[in-house]
């Protein structure tokens, strides 16, 4: 969301600060920022300044091969990319999943999540978190964690190690494996895989409950975390099983408002188009959904770890729900609108994950060898599953001769984009308003996008004349010539 006073009508009286690229995220980003002489804020914009066309050049593609083709979208999350659109397969061939099939589908997505949000937690956040928002930028980051809090960036290595070890045994390598296909999976456990993985499990476990225990310690001992920094009320939206219990894999839609009051619920996302609308502005490659029935302005919602914690009615692994009761019930239930709660989410739902794994292990389903199924042929197919950062949707259609002809993905940093930039602006507001900037101070706005842990190459999209700036500089610097083209596609000097 971009929040501009009358002046900011004409930037061209106002300073332009720019924070680029925004640092320990996935993917490319700025924030920009119009300040009068007295540092007064007048616009604050978080850009998405990259672009990946993989609606387009999957088009004419056999829709086998779309599974392994988009999970190069990301490295991060592959494995998110890669069962959402093997879910959507699945719809266009008609099958119902084998139990062998859907519990190492889930399996491979219980690591998935665990080992992103290990990565983001103690990789990207805790230095922030640990250290400070404006501490010495030279230690504020995971090498200044691993010489200040050596254990703490151990188990963090060691618990994203175990969650692509997890998605190596399932999916056949840990970055861009190939073990979910239409209609099932190409590959079980074997015993010696399952008993390598129940080595360390309980160890995992362990390890996700005292990141838990972090998390929730340096929450209570920050007040503003919970009741200022980058705070606003907003509608959630996530997957939920049908019987209201937290799922990652599979379930209905529920949108919730900032009153906690049902927009929609146990939605078929199947038809998702018709409860979700995606609007485009011309300073972004980033789209911005909304709910129909809301409207433009008040129909944006968050997703994500703190979305799925608020919205579910339990968590189905004990551990994880015991954390979910106190994280609701934490000072009057304050936590649950706040940016920075996303941190505190993010481990419960690892510590969920951990417990899952746990459970699945002692599963015999998955060693066996009823891996596929098919059933009648439909040229259209959706998959949703709630990938480590929020709702991830796959849409496809095909022809006659089972080529892509269409292809629409709204990522979970999609979904966010507009509670992103809300969040930009609050802090903006509280922390820079009327102050001689930082980097110290500017790194509040990059902590408040973080909490997100936004994917930006997975987010983007390009509709209609995006704004573009070329520059010919010659081997001494100096501008030889230079070329603007406006959001209307006019070019000039």
């Amino acid at each position: 969301m971009t929040f501009e006073l009358e002046t900011a009508a004409n930037p061209e009286n106002l300073k332009r600060v720019v924070i680029e690229p925004v640092t320990r995220v996935e993917g490319h980003g700025k924030v920009t920022l119009l300040l009068d002489e007295d540092n007064r804020i007048h616009q604050a914009r978080f850009h998405i300044v990259e672009f990946r066309g993989f609606e387009k050049f999957i088009q004419g593609r056999p829709y086998t091969e779309v599974p392994v083709l988009v999970q190069r979208l990301c490295g991060i999350c592959p494995v998110s990319h890669h069962l959402a659109a093997s879910k959507a397969m699945d719809m266009i061939i008609g099958a119902q999943l084998t139990p062998s099939a859907e519990k190492l589908r889930r399996l491979m997505h219980f690591g998935q999540v665990m080992q992103s949000h290990a990565l983001h937690f103690f990789y990207l956040a805790s230095p922030d978190l640990l250290f400070g928002f404006d501490s010495e930028i030279a230690t504020r980051n995971i090498v200044g964690v691993a010489a200040a809090y050596p254990e703490i960036a151990r188990q963090g290595v060691a618990l994203r190690k175990y969650g692509q070890e997890v998605i190596r045994l399932t999916a056949g390598k840990r970055i861009h494996g190939t073990g979910a296909i239409p209609g099932g999976v190409n590959k079980n456990l074997t015993l010696a895989e399952r008993d390598f993985l129940l080595k360390d499990i309980e160890q995992m476990i362990v390890w996700s409950q005292g990141a838990v225990d972090l998390i929730k310690k340096i929450y209570c001992e920050r007040p503003e975390f919970h009741n200022g920094f980058g705070y606003y009320r907003s509608s959630f939206m996530s997957l939920v099983r049908p019987d209201g219990a937290l799922d990652l894999y599979h379930g209905g839609l529920r949108a919730r408002d900032e009153h906690d009051q049902d927009i929609f619920d146990h939605l078929d996302y199947g038809h998702y188009w018709d409860y979700v609308h995606e609007e485009v502005k011309p300073w972004s490659y980033m789209k911005f959904p909304f709910i129909r029935s809301r409207g433009r302005e008040e129909g944006w919602y968050r997703v994500g770890p703190l979305a799925r914690v608020n919205n579910c009615d339990f968590i189905p692994t004990p551990l994880a729900e015991v954390e979910r009761r106190i994280f609701k019930a934490f000072d009057g239930g304050s936590a649950t609108q706040a940016t920075l709660a996303y941190h505190w989410t993010r481990m419960i739902e690892m510590l969920h994950c951990a417990e899952g794994i746990q459970d699945l292990l002692h599963d015999d389903d998955l060693l066996g060898d009823d891996l596929l199924s098919q059933g009648e042929r439909a040229l259209r197919g959706v998959g949703v599953i709630e990938a480590p950062r929020g709702t991830l949707i796959h849409h496809y259609r095909i022809n006659e001769d089972e080529q892509i002809v269409r292809a629409n993905l709204i990522v979970s940093t999609t979904h966010n984009n507009q509670a992103m930039n809300e969040a930009v602006r609050q802090v903006a507001l509280q922390y820079l308003d009327g102050k001689e900037l930082t980097e110290g101070l500017l790194n509040h706005i990059e902590v408040a996008i973080r909490a997100f842990d936004p994917c930006l190459s997975c987010a983007t999209h390009a509709v209609g004349k995006m704004p573009l700036e070329v520059e010919l500089i010659d081997a001494e610097g100096k501008e030889i010539d230079r070329l603007v083209r406006n959001s209307s596609g006019a070019c000039g000097v």
